[in-house]
């Protein structure tokens, strides 16, 4: 039997590229069709009925009529969450599209990944709603990596599979995870991390995020477990992540503002 000429899916919108005067293509994340593409005919015209249900970082019901490309046309859309307090403010804005970023670059289109749909939505919302944003989004990227497949070895030296001891280990993001002292030096450009940032980084990989946010993180253990993140995410990529850069921007204007008597 051919499938249904109109079909409907939830999906969060994480990214949006113009097309011509008024019309746009939607990359959205869906829980059972994984990534996929829509063509938003006079979406970007003033009088759209659906802009504002397709907008970046919104959760919606979309509706999808088959087209005879390889994108099919959005003819209907309703709005299942808008998240709004991360439209409202810039320092969240750039904190859900950082997201979006890492959703968009570790998947492939049409593979299905309900687990990162609902880890996708329930960071979007944990966004808006926890007090350490920070720790929300190195949850993400713990979560998000073994969803991916490249779940980072925190609890044994990857060389000789020993059960690090409570020490300064090191992180190798080409062997993919920690090495113990004594197999530090067969990777050249691993570095050392604190045991407090070690114990942080089990936590958040294996709690949940309602636990991993209650912990206290300082601004330099925060710092240290985010580039050992940040460096294992440019290796595997292979590239620098755009949106990580425009949130170290931010940061530190953040920082200068609080300072400034």
């Amino acid at each position: 039997m051919s499938d249904p000429r109109e079909y409907q899916t939830e999906a969060v919108v994480i990214k949006k590229t113009k097309l011509g005067e008024a019309d746009s293509i939607l990359t959205l994340f869906t829980p059972r069709l994984g990534k996929i593409q829509g063509f938003a005919k006079s979406l970007r015209k003033p009088k759209s009925k659906m802009a504002g249900h397709l907008e970046l970082l919104t959760h919606s019901t979309v509706s999808f009529s088959r087209g005879r490309g390889n994108i099919d046309t959005i003819v209907g859309a309703q709005t299942v969450n808008t998240f709004l307090p991360i439209k409202n403010d810039l320092w969240l804005t750039s904190c859900g599209l950082y997201v979006s970023e890492l959703i968009h670059q570790f998947t492939a289109e049409h593979q299905a990944n309900f687990g990162l749909f609902r880890l996708l939505v329930d960071t979007l919302d944990r966004l808006c709603r926890a007090e350490n944003k920070e720790l929300v989004l190195r949850c993400f990227e713990l979560h998000m990596l073994e969803s991916a497949g490249y779940r980072p070895q925190l609890r044994e030296c990857v060389v000789c599979h020993k059960t690090l001891e409570q020490t300064n280990n090191y992180f190798s993001p080409a062997a993919g995870g920690m090495l113990c002292p004594n197999c530090s030096t067969s990777q050249p450009f691993a570095y050392t991390l604190s045991v407090n940032a070690q114990k942080v980084l089990r936590l958040l990989q294996g709690e949940d995020f309602s636990a991993a946010t209650r912990v206290k993180v300082d601004t330099t253990l925060g710092r240290e477990i985010e580039n050992a993140i940040g460096g294992y995410l440019k290796y595997l990529l292979e590239k620098d992540i755009k949106s990580a850069t425009w949130l170290d921007t931010l940061r530190e204007q953040r920082l200068h503002f609080k300072q400034t008597p």
